[in-house]
């Protein structure tokens, strides 16, 4: 299914804007933070985000039906 394959790609790419080698959004964060601020202090706040998005991403694989539920709801497709 195209639309379940965009949603992993999707969320395999948030992946790598959280997590070293590139995590841009955490050397976003550390550019406009206060000096004080460490770079690994942000990669601790960023793990539970990452725990979510490796749930959703099982989620999604195991339970493709997840993605469309709700706009075939709305939608009445």
């Amino acid at each position: 299914d195209p639309i379940v394959f965009g949603i992993l790609v999707a969320l395999n790419l948030q992946t790598s804007f959280l997590t070293p080698p590139m995590a841009m959004s955490a050397y976003y964060l550390k550019g406009i933070a206060p000096a004080f601020v460490e770079l690994w202090t942000i990669f601790k706040g960023c793990f539970p985000f990452l725990g979510l998005v490796f749930v959703t991403m099982i989620l999604v694989y195991v339970f493709p039906a997840l993605m469309t539920w709700l706009p075939n709801l709305i939608y009445g497709n």
